[in-house]
């Protein structure tokens, strides 16, 4: 279905924007953003923009957003249909496929083959990040470091690459998006059970396995690049350790723990990696960062759905800069027309995402958070204080943070040690403390005040009990990765869920929050409109 009057004869030059097809979870709002901005920056650059898109729910789709919208599957065959009757009509520029997420991704060798110009990044340079063993070739010639892993084109080869790498892994089918099918195994059952459920592997579907590096902290790194000069846009560390997927973890930018050395490290490598790939337009960058040592998770040579969260934080419009570098623009004159007040430019601000979950509309669903992504949408939180700006990115996401009252707290052996600040924080602002048998101990041990509670498992009265008579404000509970110990915890969460009490179940998303609950107690809590803070 075609949305303008006719494909008429035009004196501009056309460019076609691929978007992202129907929202999904991992795929959704944050490429239509893209899209749009793209269309706006090139309707205002004197280019004609069509967009592809069959997507009835976004502004992507609006009949006035694009000079003409074609609301048809993104396939290769209706693209390139559409691509014969613009190119008829008048001169094609090119075809941008970077800004819908991994859908437009995945024809752009079907579109190369068939001779259509794409704009931007080169669809060998887009392969050659996907392709695991030519990646971890590239990574050798620049010197950069991954965490072990290896590539497995069977069941058998699995096992015997996960017998070199050690456990804990993560594992994951090859050129998804979300996180799809992603898993963490701790142990050779584990992975034997996600190779005869999960997936299908075979040579042209292999699984992806990397070390899982316990207690990293994750950051992503968003740039546009020219092939020549790279602007980093933003670096964002997340609040949730890694092997938490980039889309449901908090972040935070600038990065408010890790030290500037490692910042201008996580810089100096994102440059080098788009110099290497040739990146035209926008490039998304996963970094782990452990004991001072710098991996590279994963690269993007595409927009992110961070690229909105880092537009609106530093107030630079990079989804509009990455639009106008495909269509040929030198990125360095752009910037020296639009940059404002960013992080690198020594902001004091801070900017939270949040995510958003859909777990109380879904009975039964387990709420635990893993690689594969489960958030349907995301809020941020602004201020010169990090405790408020994580404060009002929890009111925004929907979390009713407690500033009194009683808190049950029971986490693995692993975490106790790190619960024991969190603990003294929460006991010094008055909260009381209840937490099962040895998580009591531990606490009380360290000279805390804590009462002990039952498991549900101990008989009543129990935990839930309490959640459910409204004497529990807040739930901090790990439980170790097994099948065992996530089923004892079940009934915990889906009490949490369904009382809407806050609850973590991460030790690092627990110390954010109870800074939070500290910014609430202390007041001042304000809301700025982001306008007036980058037009200031």
């Amino acid at each position: 279905m075609l949305q303008s009057d006719e494909c008429a004869p035009s004196d501009r030059e056309k460019v076609i924007i691929l978007g992202g097809g129907p929202n999904r979870i991992g795929q959704g709002i944050e490429f239509d953003y893209c899209c749009v901005h793209a269309c706006y920056a090139l309707r205002a650059a004197g280019f004609e923009t069509i967009m592809v898109n069959c997507n009835p729910e976004t502004v992507s789709t609006d009949y006035d957003t694009a000079d003409r919208l074609y609301f048809e599957p993104l396939t290769a065959e209706d693209v390139l249909e559409i691509v014969h009757a613009e190119s008829h009509n008048g001169n094609l520029r090119g075809v941008i496929v970077q800004l819908g997420g991994q859908t437009p991704l995945g024809l752009a060798r079907a579109l190369e083959a068939e001779g259509v110009p794409i704009l931007g990044t080169s669809p060998d340079a887009i392969d050659l990040a996907e392709d695991r063993e030519r990646f971890q070739r590239l990574l050798n010639d620049l010197g950069l470091k991954q965490p072990p892993n290896g590539i497995a084109r069977s069941a058998e080869e699995a096992e015997t690459i996960a017998g070199g790498i050690g456990f804990p892994l993560v594992i994951r089918p090859s050129y998804v998006l979300g996180g799809r099918g992603m898993e963490i195994v701790h142990d050779m059952s584990g992975l034997k059970a996600y190779i005869g459920s999960a997936v299908r592997v075979s040579e042209g579907t292999p699984v992806l396995l990397d070390r899982y590096l316990k207690s990293a902290i994750e950051v992503d790194v968003d740039a546009v690049a020219d092939g020549e000069t790279v602007y980093v846009a933003g670096v964002m560390e997340h609040i949730e350790e890694a092997g938490i997927h980039s889309g449901d973890s908090a972040c935070v930018l600038p990065p408010h723990s890790l030290t500037a050395n490692i910042v201008d490290t996580l810089r100096a490598q994102t440059i080098a990696l788009a110099r290497a790939l040739n990146v035209r337009g926008l490039m998304n960058v996963q970094f782990a960062v452990r004991k001072g040592e710098v991996y590279i998770l994963e690269v993007n040579p595409r927009a992110s759905r961070t690229v909105p969260f880092v537009a609106k934080a530093t107030g630079v419009p990079v989804a509009k800069i990455a639009a106008q570098v495909m269509a040929g623009a030198p990125l360095s004159g752009l910037l020296a027309h639009t940059l404002a007040p960013t992080e690198a430019n020594g902001s004091t601000h801070y900017a939270v995402k949040a995510p958003v979950f859909p777990f109380n509309r879904f009975p039964g669903v387990e709420p635990l958070l893993g690689p594969e992504m489960r958030s349907t949408g995301e809020v941020m939180g602004w201020d010169a204080d990090l405790a408020r700006a994580m404060a009002k990115a929890q009111i925004g996401a929907g979390q009713a943070l407690p500033t009194g009252g009683t808190v049950f707290l029971s986490v693995r052996d692993e975490d106790k040690a790190a619960l024991t600040p969190i603990a003294r924080d929460l006991a010094a602002m008055g909260f009381a403390l209840i937490a099962t048998g040895g998580t009591a101990r531990h606490l009380a041990g360290q000279g805390l005040s804590v009462a002990r509670v039952n498991k549900v498992a101990e008989g009543q009265p129990h935990i839930v009990d309490a959640m459910i008579n409204g004497d529990v404000a807040l739930v901090i509970n790990t439980t170790a990765k097994t099948a065992a110990a996530v089923a004892d915890a079940h009934s915990l969460r889906r009490v949490a869920l369904m009382h809407k009490i806050p609850y973590y179940t991460l030790l690092t998303a627990a110390s954010a929050g109870v800074r939070a609950i500290g910014a609430l107690r202390a007041g001042g809590i304000t809301a700025t409109p982001l306008q007036k803070v980058h037009a200031g």
